[in-house]
């Protein structure tokens, strides 16, 4: 019995053993099980972990705040790519950019580095070249003057994703009480310019005290407020081989424009050269008692929201005054742009600039007039069509003169600007201004070795 149980066993062993052979290589050629490269699965597999990130605040029109702009496309972002994070740290204007120089000379950058049009940074071989990762479209749908400020060595380090210039903002109720005109389409010359000036400085009150004037503004490193004035003689602070030129007589000229304006004619703020930012700026919106001022187009949104609460004033805009050069000019640093610091993980750098791309797509380039901003892309056009004031500075960007891709301008800046200062404050003459600028200068690139 058990002989026989056994052979059965046997025969049921052969048979399938059969079964197999035969029905086996029709199975294996008609369900062949996928090829599977682990090393391709480990490629397309996107990297995950944390991103630091560094910015400066930006008002934000439909929030009232700061950073909820940025805020909002880091959140998007991260949902969008799960596993990565975004670790913010809010700078601001005063001891942000501090602590940013101080980063790179510790070798601490954060991923993402607020770079704007800082050559300092730009130049220190910190920051990754990013022309790999950005198509030719991408390069050529950049504003020319954006991607300029972001460019050294012919190489691109920065994706520009705004920009804006100065404006001069006039105060509408002091011009109409004065009776003053403000000019024609905002175009004015140095002259035109300096009798609807005089005309707004007055006396209020009666008291043989002056108290309302027709300009102010602020002498500091790293703004460029007066600018449009000290250039509108067509003078160059370096020229086509980058060598320091701000030194002739159209220098000469525009630099005695803005002393003039204060020694000559008496149309400013008796603090004008002495003041800050901060308190030029109160003098305007608060005080009132300032009929043009030159400021970024950040404030325009400002001013807008003093007049909904019905404590502002009506205001227009114009473009700076005009010199020998025949038109209105500008200089800016006022390029929002994003750089990446050196990345051993190539991975990650992917990451980093999809983030960067990301910040610059249609969708927000568009919704930038919350920052009273422009974009940075060409194709995205005027955002501003059914406002004027801001359509007239869009359509004069191109005038938008970005700050010099000197590696030492930052402390070539400092000095243009202390010099200045010293003119305007009645300390120099516009002669002393230009030799001192001119001597301190020179010192400074021969103990550089530039």
């Amino acid at each position: 019995m058990r002989n026989r149980g056994y052979k059965v066993f046997k025969l049921f062993l052969c048979l399938l053993l059969i079964f197999f052979i035969v029905i086996g290589p029709y199975y294996l050629v008609t369900y062949r099980p996928h090829d599977v490269d682990y090393n391709k699965e480990n490629d397309e597999q996107q990297w995950t972990g944390v991103i630091s990130f560094w910015d400066y605040p930006r008002l934000d029109q439909k929030t009232g705040t700061n950073f909820g702009w940025i805020y909002e496309k880091i959140r998007a972002f991260e949902r969008a790519n799960p596993g990565v994070y975004i670790n913010f740290r809010p700078l601001n204007w005063e001891k942000g950019p501090i602590q940013v120089d101080t980063a790179v000379k510790m070798g601490n950058l954060p991923d993402i580095v607020p770079i704007g049009s800082d050559y300092s940074i730009i130049s220190r071989d910190v920051l990754e070249p990013l022309d790999q990762y950005l198509t030719v479209d991408e390069i050529k749908d950049f504003r020319e003057n954006a991607l300029k400020s972001v460019k050294y060595d012919s190489k691109i380090y920065g994706v520009p994703w705004m920009m804006t210039t100065y404006t001069m903002v006039l105060n509408l109720d002091l011009f109409s009480e004065r009776g003053v005109m403000p000019p024609e389409n905002g175009d004015w010359t140095y002259e035109e310019f300096v009798d609807k000036m005089q005309a707004l400085t007055f006396d209020s009150k009666g008291n043989n005290k002056i108290d309302h004037y027709g300009f102010n503004s602020f002498i500091q490193p790293g703004y460029y407020n007066v600018w449009g004035i000290l250039l509108s003689d067509g003078a160059k602070v370096f020229n086509h081989k980058m060598q320091y030129s701000f030194n002739d007589d159209k220098a000469l000229s525009g630099v005695q424009k803005l002393i003039d304006l204060k020694t000559q004619y008496s149309i400013v703020h008796p603090d004008f050269g002495v003041n800050n930012s901060n308190k030029s700026w109160t003098n305007f919106y608060k005080d009132k008692n300032i009929a043009a001022y030159p400021v970024g187009t950040w404030s325009l949104n400002v001013l807008d929201g003093l007049q909904k609460e019905g404590t502002g004033f009506n205001y227009a805009i114009a473009k700076f005054p005009s010199g020998k050069l025949g038109k209105s000019v500008t200089l800016s640093n006022m390029i929002g742009s994003y750089g990446m610091s050196k990345q051993e993980d190539r991975q990650k750098a992917e990451i980093i600039v999809k983030f960067l791309k990301f910040l610059v797509k249609d969708e927000y380039q568009q919704n930038l007039t919350r920052l009273g901003v422009f974009p940075a892309r060409k194709s995205i056009g005027n955002i501003y069509a059914d406002d004027p004031n801001m359509t007239m500075i869009y359509e004069d960007l191109e005038n938008a003169n970005v700050i010099f891709d000197h590696p030492y301008w930052k402390e070539i800046d400092e000095i243009l600007q202390r010099e200045i200062q010293q003119g305007v404050i009645g300390n120099k003459s516009a002669q002393e201004v230009l030799r001192d600028a001119e001597e301190k200068v020179t010192i400074l690139l021969n103990r550089l070795g530039n």
